[in-house]
């Protein structure tokens, strides 16, 4: 008998795996995965030392310093070019009026050739009935002709300069655009520096804005012993100054009275001495007059300077609530009657350069190579200044910076 085929399905042996054993593999995998790239990832950047930092925020300060002398003559050269534009403006408009004037005039005498109808001189001869009526006629129309071409050779003058100053006002026009831009150019160069190093402050912890407070002390205790020695070694060569020139004197009335004499000889000795005083006299007291002309200057220069110690700095400002480094040495000058350039740069080159060990009251300082700052020495190594943003007028050693050179502006 035939074995019946069972109806029955072969049973498939069906995988299973643990829900729970696979998601723990997978995520053991990742922390592996993830633990393998922390270990092999750039270690992170080191953070700077707070020496490194105050020499970047010193440097975004100095470039900004720069960059606020490019604003300011940018600024003076817009408010130049602006006030040239406005004239020539005003000249155009002057000359546009007498063109049109001219043309009405031209207008009027076009006008009155059409009512004669414009007939020929010999037809109105013989159609005349008194010829020396015709001939005084005559002459009265050729001095109106005369008038004519003057008024159409004036027309033409003043449109040809009409034309040219219009010409200048568009070329200045452009000129104001140029320094406009460059203006808003040297702004935003100026914020830019300002807000980065305002950036790298605003990280430092607490103890890092100690430690940096703590180094820019001794930053200006280092400048006040400069300073100091300076000082003393002007007053030193003062004093050998003075010295000399009492020596000089004694042995000049030493020699005066040897060569007067006693007795009889004391009349030419007056004489010869009345000669010698008064030429010895004139060439002292004309540099004194020279020193004290100075003296006083510079004095009202410093007590204008004194006033404004406190006043904030402010980039671009020239007073008289605030003022920029420049601004504050224009201003002090202006007092005593000197008017300066508004920028560092051009300041440097008015009056006469001094050497550092011969600066007197008054003179203005200038620092790093790119004559980007400038005070008013008020003696004794000091200055007054402006100094940077987020300071204030105030008294400070001038070798708190590195300086360029000094100059006497009178």
């Amino acid at each position: 008998m035939p074995v019946l085929a069972s109806h029955r399905k072969p049973r498939t042996k069906v995988r299973t795996t643990t829900p729970a054993v696979g998601f723990t593999t997978a995520a053991l995998a990742s922390v592996t995965l993830l633990s393998t790239q922390n270990a092999t990832a750039a270690p992170a950047e080191p953070k700077p030392a707070i020496e490194d930092v105050q020499k970047k925020v010193d440097e975004l300060y100095r470039q900004a310093g720069s960059a606020t002398q490019q604003y300011n003559r940018a600024k003076a050269a817009s408010t130049a070019q602006r006030a040239k534009v406005d004239t020539l403006l005003s000249d155009v408009a002057k000359r546009t009026e007498r063109i049109n004037e001219a043309r009405r005039e031209l207008g009027a005498y076009a006008a009155a050739q059409y009512r004669t109808g414009g007939i020929a001189p010999t037809a109105t001869f013989f159609l005349a009935d008194d010829p020396q009526g015709y001939f005084d006629q005559s002459r009265l129309m050729s001095r109106a002709t005369e008038r004519q071409q003057k008024a159409v050779d004036d027309f033409r003058t003043q449109q040809a300069e009409a034309s040219k100053k219009r010409a200048e006002a568009v070329k200045s026009l452009e000129e104001l655009t140029e320094t406009q831009t460059a203006l808003r150019s040297s702004k935003q160069t100026v914020q830019t520096k300002l807000t980065e190093a305002r950036s790298l402050l605003s990280r430092l912890t607490a103890e890092e804005k100690a430690r940096l407070a703590e180094l820019e002390r001794r930053k200006e205790a280092e400048a006040r012993e400069k300073a100091e020695r300076l000082a003393a070694r002007q007053a030193a060569e003062a004093k050998e100054r003075e010295e000399a020139e009492k020596k000089a004197r004694e042995e000049a009335a030493k020699e005066s009275a040897e060569a007067g004499g006693p007795g009889s000889g004391s009349g030419t000795g007056t004489g010869t001495g009345t000669g010698t005083s008064p030429g010895s006299g004139t060439g002292t007291g004309a540099g004194a007059g020279a020193d004290s002309g100075y003296a006083a200057k510079a004095e009202k220069v410093l007590a204008f300077a004194r006033a404004q110690i406190g006043k904030p700095y402010v980039w671009g400002a020239t007073g008289p609530s605030s003022y920029d480094c420049s601004g504050l040495t224009k201003a002090a000058w202006q007092e005593a009657g000197v008017t300066l350039p508004r920028t560092t740069w051009d300041q440097v080159k008015v009056g006469t350069r001094v050497a550092t060990s011969d600066l007197q009251p008054g003179d203005l300082v200038f620092f790093y190579d790119d004559i980007s700052h400038v005070g008013i020495y008020k003696g004794d190594g000091m200055m007054i200044h402006a100094p940077k943003p987020g300071t204030n007028v105030r008294e400070e050693s001038i070798y708190s910076m590195p300086i360029y050179g000094s100059v006497r502006p009178a």
